[in-house]
């Protein structure tokens, strides 16, 4: 699949072969960099359809004027059938106007590709592991974990829009203490299951009724002979056993939102694999790993404080404050110690790394960055990694929080809000803010039909598209393209915003921002709803003309492609375009 030929695509293609025109007449030196030459709609639409800034990235090179280079660049330009006009603004921007057959001809293009239309290869198969979600397996998904699932998943999604190799992964992490409380948790549970009266659920454990299945399942599947055992016997059984039946649980919560991974990567497994002591051996080979004895924490006295000689990473070398230790003075290892082999094992099958983190873990950020940096070093090849952090979300509802405490047993699921509003709504909410900004999640506010709901006011602008078109089949009309030379000076604007998605899927991907997408289709829509109304004002401007077949087709086969470009902006999104409201 080739990349969409889009209109910057290829107006930056002519300002290209504008500029090597120049250089083969000696107005621009040979070899000079064009790398930061843009080609964007200008922030003021009344100045015109494209702008570039060729002529100020290029004057100095050249020695010449901003504008005196501007002057130039237009000549050429200004000879291309498609430029209306080009005109010089300021100290040596570009303004073009295009022939309207520039944009008819979009339109048709967003038309022969449909579910294609804004697809591109900018991404050139590269191998690009995102891990989302990673919860810790002791209990459902709740609130505090759907932000991340959500836009990991429509970052995923964009990645491979945009022509990425893309690998959504989840990390188990099965092999801390929590697991262990899980485990006696549904000991506890499986005791009840036989009949066991055991009373209030002791201090320390998960209280949440999700372990009464958990106690029932394996009752049934071990019957009583664990019941009076030293927990030494038991518990390895039904830590395993428990973290399987958390992890299908958690799996179908994430279903409940249309997310799916392709890999599931077990802590557990990796200490029973080695990895963290492989990983160990081959950063002491490179020189990344001492023994060494760290300084005495800030605030604490000697008293306070041993020194003990520990393997320490070398993250200060890649920009960390200190230096970390992967094992603690016991000989196990550190959430670092294991969190740095994990990325070592992703990076072997991936060209790029992205985590999904929430905000709480914005302090390990800096050494798994270093930690990553010292594998590319040490592997001669550069591994980019990002970490994004995504702000916890408040639950409202009648002008009160929601409150949740997984410890507790009281929060509120993620099964329990898709119940209440439906996954487009949840999936889409996440998405209407940038992950690092605090979001609260009203449940008065996001079933509101209303502009002010944006879930609401896209799906209802695809929900009009298809109404109309459903009552032009009833009264004889289909979208046809052989007359879209009839749409006006309104009906092109519709086209310009629509010719922004290829562009938009592009930069979010560069980005690594989803919630753009969610930003440019609440734009269209809008462009789309103020056509719409001006037609409740004049007559002329339906999209059903009763007495004038070909506007009406043309008309038609322009609210077809505008629907097209939605479905494909709400797939990214994992939003269905709904076909009424």
């Amino acid at each position: 699949m080739s990349d969409s030929p889009t209109i910057y695509k290829l107006f930056a293609a002519k300002i290209d072969a504008a500029l090597s025109a120049l250089e083969a007449e000696g107005v621009l030196p040979a070899g000079a960099s064009r790398q930061n030459v843009a080609v964007e709609p200008p922030r003021d639409s009344s100045h015109g359809d494209l702008a570039t800034n060729a002529a100020m990235v290029l004057a100095k090179p050249a020695g010449l004027n901003p504008r005196a280079l501007a002057e130039a660049i237009v000549a050429k330009l200004a000879a291309d059938p498609s430029v209306a006009s080009a005109e010089i603004a300021g100290p040596g921007f570009i303004n073009l106007r295009l022939d309207p057959a520039v944009w008819l001809a979009e339109l048709s293009a967003i038309a022969a590709l449909g579910r294609d239309f804004g697809r591109s290869q900018t991404g050139a198969g590269r191998r690009v592991n995102v891990e989302y979600v990673s919860a810790n397996p002791t209990g459902p998904m709740h609130m505090g974990h759907c932000r991340g699932a959500v836009v990991g998943d429509a970052l995923a999604a964009l990645l491979e829009f945009a022509g990425n190799q893309v690998t959504r992964e989840y990390y188990i992490n099965d092999a801390g203490g929590q697991v262990d409380v899980l485990a006696r948790s549904a000991h506890l549970r499986y005791r009840e299951a036989l009949g066991e009266e055991i009373g209030e659920i002791p201090e320390g454990l998960y209280p949440g009724d999700y372990l009464i299945p958990v106690g029932e399942y394996l009752a049934g599947e071990l019957g009583d002979r664990f019941r009076d055992v030293p927990e030494a016997e038991w518990l390895p059984i039904f830590r395993a056993e428990a973290v399987e039946q958390m992890m299908e649980l958690i799996k179908r919560d994430l279903g409940l939102l249309g997310i799916h991974h392709d890999l599931f990567s077990s802590e557990a497994a990796l200490h029973a694999a080695g990895k963290p002591d492989a990983a160990e051996a081959w950063l002491r080979e490179h020189d990344l790993v001492y023994d060494g004895i760290l300084e005495a924490p800030k605030g604490k006295t000697p008293e306070d404080w041993e020194p003990v000689e520990l393997p320490l990473f070398r993250s200060t070398k890649f920009g960390d404050d200190q230096d970390r230790p992967i094992r603690k003075s016991d000989g196990s290892w550190t959430y670092f110690g294991a969190d740095l082999a994990y990325h070592m094992e992703k990076a072997k099958a991936a060209d790029e790394l992205i985590d999904i983190w929430g905000a709480d873990h914005a302090g390990t950020v800096k050494r798994i960055k270093a930690a990553v940096a010292a594998l590319s070093e040490g592997e001669g090849k550069p591994i980019p990694f990002d970490v994004k952090l995504v702000q916890m979300v408040q639950l409202m509802k009648g002008g009160q929080p929601f409150k949740m405490s997984k410890r507790a047993g009281n929060f509120v699921t993620l099964a329990d809000v898709v119940d209440m509003v439906g996954k487009d709504v949840v999936r889409f909410t996440m998405l209407t803010r940038k992950p690092e900004a605090q979001m609260d999640f009203d449940f008065d506010k996001v079933v509101e039909a209303s502009k002010e709901n944006p879930v609401f006011y896209v799906q209802y602008a695809h929900a009009r598209i298809r109404s109309t078109m459903r009552k032009a089949a009833a009264e004889g009309f289909a979208p046809s393209g052989d007359a879209i030379d009839l749409l006006g000076a309104e009906e092109l604007e519709l086209v310009k915003q629509a010719a922004q998605f290829p562009r938009e899927v592009e930069a979010a991907a560069k980005a690594r921002e989803p919630h753009r997408i969610a930003f440019y289709l609440y734009d269209l829509a809008g462009a789309f709803h103020a056509y719409w109304n001006l037609g409740n004002d004049r007559p002329d401007k339906r999209f059903i003309v009763a007495e004038n077949a070909a506007l009406t087709g043309a008309r038609l086969f322009l609210a077809e492609q505008l629907g097209q470009v939605v479905r494909n902006g709400l797939r990214i999104l994992g939003v269905e375009a709904v076909e009424e409201m």
